[in-house]
């Protein structure tokens, strides 16, 4: 596994994104999260060691502008250069998340035809509002590996419409002290969406505020994931 972030900060750009711990840590650290800027590791997937070899060793999966948006429109100028890099590194497998599934036409290369096999997309959704437009736009496109991102789920959403041709649906709830609510019920709801369908679904994290069974719990961030695994209702 391994990082790349080309560039840094984003915009909170929907309802999904009122408590981003991007925001928050920058907040913390003084910068300003509006600004995007290119980073020192833009070229990071084509950097050799002395040896002449590639610093990211092949087979791995590249996490792709995890602390941004690979398609903010302010990055439209380097954009082309990091497809050249992901067409090089044919031997990595690139994932990229996304709010901006509407812009992804005018963000892909000449050459993305019916897409690139060593890259997944995934577009994130929050409620059932995003849900229905984002998903009905991901639906169309010529993607070869797409996953759908609920995380945070603020509320009970249906996403059976859209799952076709999907690899995997990721769960998660909201980690800050004032995170909206997560009910286990809407977890169970889209896993028995997924199966249905026979996609894969990974519950990711519970809620800071978790709803199970009626009951209200408050969990601590380092607990979150673990949590979430203890529940075994990946499929």
């Amino acid at each position: 596994m391994a990082m790349w972030n080309p560039w840094r900060g984003c915009h909170k750009h929907s309802e999904g994104c009122k408590y981003c711990y991007i925001h928050k840590g920058d907040l913390k650290r003084g910068m300003d999260t509006d600004n995007i800027v290119k980073t020192d590791n833009f070229y990071a997937p084509v950097v050799k060691n002395k040896s002449g070899d590639y610093k990211i060793k092949s087979g791995q999966t590249v996490y792709l502008c995890f602390s941004t948006d690979f398609l903010i429109e302010e990055a439209d100028e380097w954009r082309l250069e990091c497809w050249q890099m992901i067409r090089e590194r044919s031997d990595l497998h690139f994932l990229f998340l996304t709010k901006r599934i509407d812009r992804f036409m005018d963000c892909v290369p000449e050459d993305w035809n019916d897409g690139y096999d060593n890259v997944s997309v995934g577009c994130t959704v929050e409620n059932q509002d995003r849900a229905d437009y984002r998903l009905s736009i991901f639906n169309e496109l010529p993607i070869r590996h797409k996953n759908i991102i609920c995380q945070p789920l603020i509320e009970e959403i249906d996403i059976s419409a859209y799952l076709n041709h999907v690899e995997l649906v990721v769960v998660g709830g909201e980690s800050d002290r004032n995170a909206r609510l997560l009910d286990y019920a809407w977890v169970l709801s889209i896993r028995e969406q997924c199966i249905a369908h026979k996609v894969h679904i990974e519950f990711r994290q519970c809620g800071t505020h978790f709803i199970k069974d009626g009951k209200k719990y408050v969990l601590a961030t380092r607990d979150l994931c673990s949590q979430a695994r203890k529940a075994n209702i990946n499929y």
